[in-house]
């Protein structure tokens, strides 16, 4: 049990800032079809698989929402206060995660297709580096009326916050692109957080909007955890080199994060950038391998 709540923990942490997504330390830790397969059965399964899944993922959601409240209460003000040392570091988690990703996509497994290169799939990585960059760029031209106004709920925030929440959650169940790094890309990453951490400190005005949110990624888990587990199945390697080109894009976003805040802030730079950082991202990405890979050998044992 505490081995499934520390997976939670740790994909709460990765889901809670821009860079790496749950998904994807679900993927490198090697419990990642478990935790699809086990939403699938909660929704779709008969009643011996709800069973099961239900406390699977009851486990995953202790350890998920004590790394959530962590991050609420730490990760908010650091953004603030250190936010080009915090995009440095999410860049390591990004480049450290690429590589591996496809390490572990080139290993013969059982149920899994390997990882073959054609050159048809370059235009998945273009897609998803564009989809990523567009949404950047048409972010930073509408500016941020909407998305500023969580505390004071209109027609156009309750959607743009429902459907945030949605295309959020979405990503998280995806090994590759961090549903932080979405949220960051529609201005909503600021405003949530310091929704949840007001909430937290008990100013019920912010409660609405987090409801809202969570309505959000209610649809968005049951739309496509169906979706995700097909395509999976019947186009994986379609699937690896879109969320490939999703992460490569993200790193353009993160460059863009300082110009999101409250009080924006050029956009990171060589002069800005926090080696240090960086590569303690990539050091944490390397452990999350490493535990990962221990973990699979002791279960093979």
């Amino acid at each position: 049990m505490l081995r499934t709540i520390i997976n939670g923990l740790c994909m709460s942490l990765a889901d809670s800032v821009p860079g790496v997504s749950g998904g994807t330390v679900a993927f490198i830790m090697g419990f990642y079809e478990k935790f699809i397969g086990s939403i699938n059965d909660l929704f779709y399964g008969d009643k011996s698989k709800k069973k099961k899944a239900g406390i699977y993922l009851i486990k995953i959601g202790i350890g998920w929402v004590i790394g959530m409240i962590v991050s609420v209460l730490v990760l908010t003000s650091m953004f603030e206060k250190h936010i080009y040392s915090i995009s440095s570091l999410f860049m390591g988690f990004i480049i450290a995660s690429i590589p591996i990703m496809i390490f572990e996509e080139l290993k013969e497994e059982a149920g899994k297709e390997k990882l073959h290169f054609k050159p048809f799939y370059l235009i998945f990585i273009g897609i998803g580096i564009t989809t990523v960059v567009l949404l950047t760029v048409l972010k930073s031209r509408s500016g941020d009326s909407i998305v500023m106004s969580v505390s004071h709920l209109n027609p156009g925030s309750i959607i743009y916050i429902f459907i945030g929440g949605a295309i959020s959650i979405s990503a998280m169940f995806l090994p590759g692109i961090s549903g932080s790094t979405i949220l960051l890309v529609m201005g909503l990453y600021i405003p949530i957080m310091t929704a949840g951490k007001e909430f937290l400190h008990m100013h019920a005005s912010y409660l609405p909007s987090l409801l809202i949110f969570a309505g959000g990624m209610v649809v968005g888990a049951l739309s496509v955890v169906k979706l995700i587990e097909f395509c999976l199945e019947r186009f994986r390697p379609q699937v690896m080199f879109l969320i490939i080109g999703l992460m490569l894009g993200s790193l353009f976003a993160i460059v863009m994060g300082p110009t999101t805040l409250e009080n924006p802030e050029p956009p990171l730079s060589i002069a800005t950038f926090n080696w240090p950082a960086f590569f303690i991202g990539v050091g944490l990405i390397v452990l999350l391998q490493f535990v990962g890979e221990r973990k699979k050998k002791t279960t093979r044992a």
